[in-house]
């Protein structure tokens, strides 16, 4: 029994050193992360997180009309402006709730939303309102925990950039023609990381690729990703897709491996891109089923959702981008630390 509840406090939790728990739920008092394992002496401010928690607002044509300030609240591990050392909790307060547009999902599940296995799993106690847990409403912590991490993972830094919605690269026309039939649209984005030396990771299971996407895989509607060619890499040659080094530091001319070899970091850009899967909260009629009478119906979704998630995801990506790279770096610096005492 033991074993089994230490188990379930790990599951919203990830990392090893910098470890990283999301709690909240979309329509509850508040959202945010706990981080443990975060170095002293940082400089943290409530002003330091201004810039990601507002690209990952709302706003833009195509995102949910839902406004919420997102003003973190630093409650622990900061002193006079600097971490202490000690557990770091992090709140930000939901204010603009409509709770009654969703409890119609509790019995009707939303195609293609975690209603249901939601239902399942947690035997009909799940919080539905707003998605709950399972809204990407949560994610603000992330981005929360993203902001220190790129302090750690300094002066390494990480990017992102859409690069299609809707198959399009110009997807403004796709993102209006989504909103005036009801729908939505998934697209892709890339990430890069620059400057990260050589020598971050762990071969096989804390492998570079393996730690990134793990955590990328936990952002709600992340549906695949792909480092440097990716599948492309399926139909190369070896002579073809394999990276000519041109220097004593092991940059190469190409960079089909995106920064990684052996599940280590290689010293070029780290490069991957996600596919982010279309919104499942549509306005447009879906048949689904009523899981108490099991019979099916149509369901319109009410409430306030993205046309397009994605267009709200690159923050998200680079945060949890830097808690991987960051536990890494810190998990390397520990291990460099024992080879030197020995």
């Amino acid at each position: 029994m033991f074993e089994a509840l230490k188990l379930k406090r790990l599951m919203n939790t990830f990392g090893r050193i910098f470890r990283v728990s999301i709690f909240g739920e979309s329509h509850g008092l508040c959202t945010g992360v706990c981080i443990d394992g975060c170095p002293a002496g940082l400089v943290l401010r409530e002003e330091d997180f201004a810039h990601d928690l507002g690209r990952r607002r709302s706003g833009a044509k195509g995102t949910t009309s839902r406004t919420e300030a997102d003003i973190p609240r630093l409650m622990s591990g900061v002193f006079n402006g600097y971490t202490t050392g000690s557990p770091i909790l992090i709140t930000v307060d939901n204010t603009d709730t409509r709770s009654g547009d969703y409890s119609l999902f509790c019995e009707v599940p939303r195609p293609g939303h975690a209603d249901f296995t939601a239902g399942k799993k947690y035997g009909g106690f799940a919080d539905c309102r707003g998605s709950g847990h399972f809204s990407g409403r949560i994610t603000v912590g992330l981005v929360a925990a993203g902001v220190i991490a790129k302090k750690i993972m300094a002066p390494a830094t990480v990017e992102s950039r859409i690069l299609e919605i809707g198959g399009s690269a110009d997807w403004a026309e796709v993102i209006t023609q989504c909103i005036a039939e009801g729908d939505s649209a998934g697209g892709v984005v890339e990430c890069t990381v620059n400057g990260v030396p050589a020598g971050w990771g762990e071969p096989f299971f804390d492998a570079v690729e393996s730690v990134i996407a793990h955590i990328v895989f936990a952002v709600p509607a992340v549906k695949g990703i792909e480092f440097g060619a990716g599948f492309a890499a399926a139909r190369m040659r070896g002579s073809e897709h394999n990276d000519a080094f041109c220097g004593r530091e092991g940059r190469t001319v190409t960079n089909h491996a995106g920064g990684v070899n052996g599940g280590i970091t290689n010293g070029n850009p780290i490069v991957f891109r996600a596919a982010v899967k279309p919104t499942a909260s549509i306005s447009r009629p879906q048949q689904t089923a009523n899981i108490t009478t099991g019979e099916t119906t149509t369901l319109e979704t009410p409430g306030r959702h993205d046309a397009c998630i994605t267009l709200r995801i690159p923050p998200v990506l680079e945060a949890a981008t830097a808690i991987a790279l960051a536990d890494l770096k810190l998990i390397g610096n520990q291990n460099l630390g024992i080879r030197n005492r020995e």
